[in-house]
């Protein structure tokens, strides 16, 4: 297959400082690439010493995974198929939030009611269409940003999914409730796209050998504050991620060996889903915390030819982490603080693919911090440009680099006050994570 390169924009702000080092930014050891898609884990947890040992820029893997179950395929743009499991249901429940977050399904009758009519049990389908519709109505105005008429092209309307907990869940149905972080605007215009936070239970029915939306409703979620050492972009900084421009992120509860992704399909989706799975797996707290967990994980998603690195120089990070803040095997502090990291993709993109090497830019919010007494430490989101380098490796696409890049920061929650740090460690644990791609 030939090779299709797209070349990104330079992005440039107005009002704010000359850009930093992707390292100085999040005030990590210089070149600490391999983990600063944890964003504001890395703002709050570390010293800001650029003299520090350097860490990696991607994961390696010296097993192939094995597909243990199908992946999800697309029917009128909505992901189905899902394993009958509770990953499954999770990943359902994130992509059917992330799909009613969309542009097209927020600015187009027809393209929103195919999808309700996908996602929807037969019993409650016509109530869901009610509900986008109202839905759809209310998001127009954020969606116009500060221009007289919605241009539907222009829009920017992107869900990352931080936390899924399940509330329920059998053979038969299942609940899961999501935090997630939603940036709308316009990419046109003077307003910022703006960020806020919101918490997403959704209901879901094993039905037709799939994953079926039964009902869902949504409420303010816990607010993080965006990384002070974060300037907000302007609004042309936020072409790339226009509904032409970019995908968003597709979860499928599939999985390998070990808990891990398995084989991901030899084509371009698959490359954009083992790039997103590769940003997730650096976001969750077992990389500081757990070594064991670091090199399996970092085996499983990485190319062969750059894992021994990769795992000396992570391993070199993840000890600066721990060591800073003095957290025990349990990821806790001394007064029971609990780390909290999460990184969720926003949106991809193919900056370049062959059949052979692939090249995807992943526009990433990511949470860490302390959940404790310690509001000092509590936990932060920053928003990033990541690019992955893959390569086709055992059956597979494998990470052999993963390099920050400008940071891309919507406009904060407006009036509305950061939620308590101990507050966060309802949705940091181990078991409230996503799906992977």
């Amino acid at each position: 297959m030939a090779a299709r390169t797209q070349r990104r924009k330079d992005s440039s702000t107005t009002g704010r400082a000359p850009a930093q080092s992707g390292a100085k930014l999040w005030g990590i050891a210089a070149g600490a690439v391999a983990v600063v898609t944890v964003a504001g884990l890395v703002v709050s947890l570390t010293t800001g010493n650029d003299t520090a040992p350097k860490p990696a820029a991607s994961s390696p893997a010296d097993a192939a995974p094995k597909a243990s179950e199908p992946r999800s395929r697309a029917n009128n743009g909505v992901p189905v198929g899902y394993p009958h499991t509770e990953a499954g249901a999770k990943a359902a429940a994130a992509n059917y939030t992330t799909v009613a977050g969309s542009s097209a399904y927020l600015t187009n009758k027809d393209v929103r009611h195919r999808a309700v009519s996908v996602m929807a049990t037969h019993s409650s389908a016509s109530t869901a269409v009610q509900q986008a519709d109202r839905a759809a109505g209310q998001a127009a105005h954020d969606l116009k940003g500060d221009n007289a008429k919605l241009d539907p092209k222009q829009a920017i309307a992107r869900t990352g999914v931080l936390s899924a907990h399940t509330l329920g869940f059998d053979i038969h149905k299942a609940t899961v409730r999501l935090w997630t972080t939603t940036v709308r605007g316009s990419a046109t215009g003077h307003a910022t796209p703006k960020a806020a936070f919101r918490s997403v239970t959704v209901n879901l029915v094993w039905e037709n050998n799939d994953w079926k939306l039964s009902g869902s409703s949504d409420s303010s979620g816990l607010v993080a504050p965006i990384d002070v050492r974060q300037a907000t972009n302007v609004t042309g900084d936020f072409t790339d991620y226009i509904p032409a421009g970019a995908s968003d992120p597709v979860l499928s509860g599939s999985t390998g060996a070990g808990g891990f992704p398995a084989a991901y399909e030899h084509n371009e989706d698959g490359a954009r889903a083992a790039a997103t799975s590769a940003v997730m797996l650096y976001g969750d707290p077992r990389f500081f915390t757990s070594t064991d967990w670091r090199h399996k994980m970092l085996a499983s998603t990485a190319a062969p030819s750059v894992l021994e690195r990769v795992k000396s120089e992570t391993d070199s990070t993840a000890r600066l982490v721990v060591e800073n803040r003095a957290l025990g095997d349990d990821g806790k502090t001394a007064d029971g603080g609990l780390l909290v990291t999460r990184t969720a993709a926003l949106a991809t993109r193919a900056v370049s693919y062959t059949d052979q090497s692939a090249s995807i830019e992943l526009w990433t919010a990511s949470m860490g911090g302390i959940a404790g007494k310690d509001e000092t430490q509590r936990p932060q989101v920053g928003f990033l440009r990541m690019t992955v380098d893959l390569t086709w490796a055992d059956g597979t696409w494998k990470t052999t680099a993963v390099t920050p890049s400008e940071p891309l920061v919507p406009s904060p929650p407006a009036a509305e006050q950061a939620a308590p740090a101990s507050s966060f460690a309802d949705v940091g644990g181990v078991t409230d994570a996503p799906s992977l791609a």
